[in-house]
């Protein structure tokens, strides 16, 4: 089945099953019709300044997926005997990928780790650091902090580019699958909100439960509601926050709360299966564009078409969402 997976300021690009066909050089800001899709090109927003990329859920030493712990729903997935291991396949092709941009800075944000061994961090860093040094920021994820482990627990990571300051927080609660951001991380990011003379970006790698939601579980996936409440209060103070970026989820998604307004509380979908996801952010003097990616080397498609069956057929709407959640520009406001 064709899908438009990405759509920029200058391209679009279709995935039929194994193929990929990469339509660029178009106008911005404008509708066009290509191989049976209408859709509109994301604006230019000025003068580039500055790419950043990212990716989540690398899950390195990962064996199956697929599965639900006290659920039966199938299929589940694993690499064939004498083949590499899916998670190398997926995050080998995502870092060429990346790599082919030059990117400025690239943000891995959590779970970084199948079950958060030594082990698997090391296979992490090898494939990561050569490839990026200096311009790789890490974070840890619920995976990586759930068994004890103390790695990546970074609890603020400051970047500043050109265009645009970079804020990663460690929302990993330690022994727990839920996320939480502390009293001390949300001060820093209200004083690194309030001084920043340009556009701030913030990443972690669990999403925040919605503070305008009927229900309040005492339990929630993401991050906790009591601090969730705290966070998003923080981001209201500050207009130049123009979004938060996390991974958690494993699926292509953005909402909008009302004290932020338009500005996106997005998740990015996961590198090891279905859809094979990395964005990009493209940092423009007016504002900032996300480009979700599909990984698309051969062996990486195969393997994710395969995976896109997962939980009954559901995965695949599940993952890769609609393509206003994938691709969509932050303007700029007033301070």
């Amino acid at each position: 089945m064709a899908e438009l997976t990405t759509v920029a300021d200058d391209e679009a690009v279709i995935h039929d099953g194994t193929e990929t066909r990469v339509f660029d050089g178009l106008a911005p800001d404008t509708d066009h019709q290509i191989d049976g899709f209408a859709f509109r090109t994301l604006p230019r927003l000025g003068e580039r300044l500055a790419t950043i990329t990212t990716v989540n859920d690398v899950h390195f030493g990962e064996t199956t997926c697929g599965v639900i712990e006290g659920f039966d729903m199938g299929p589940v997935f694993s690499s064939e005997p004498g083949a590499d291991p899916y998670p190398e396949v997926m995050n080998r092709a995502a870092i060429a990928e990346m790599k082919g941009l030059d990117p400025d800075l690239v943000i891995v944000k959590g779970d970084l780790t199948a079950r958060g061994t030594l082990e698997e961090y090391a296979a992490f860093r090898a494939a990561y650091e050569p490839a990026f040094g200096e311009r790789l920021v890490h974070v840890r994820g619920n995976h990586d902090g759930y068994y004890g482990g103390q790695y990546a627990a970074t609890a603020t990571q400051r970047v500043d580019l050109p265009g645009v300051t970079v804020a990663v927080l460690d929302t990993t609660d330690p022994g727990h699958t839920p996320g939480r951001v502390t009293s001390s991380q949300l001060a820093w990011l209200d004083d690194l909100a309030g001084s920043a003379d340009r556009p701030v970006l913030v990443f972690g790698h669990h999403h925040v439960w919605n503070p305008d939601s009927a229900a309040r579980p005492e339990s929630y996936f993401g991050i906790l509601p009591d601090p969730s409440e705290q966070f998003v209060a923080t981001v209201a103070r500050h207009p130049g926050i123009l979004g938060y970026f996390a991974g958690h989820t494993h699926r292509n998604r953005v909402r909008r709360i009302s004290t932020t307004g338009d500005r996106p509380w997005a998740e990015v979908a996961c590198v090891k299966d279905y859809p094979g996801t990395w964005a990009e952010y493209r940092v423009f003097e007016g504002g900032i564009l996300q480009v979700h990616r599909r990984i698309s080397s051969p062996e990486a498609l195969a393997w994710t078409e395969q995976t896109r069956h997962m939980y009954g057929g559901a995965y695949a709407d599940y993952a890769l969402g609609h393509l206003r959640d994938r691709c969509f520009a932050m303007a700029v406001t007033t301070r």
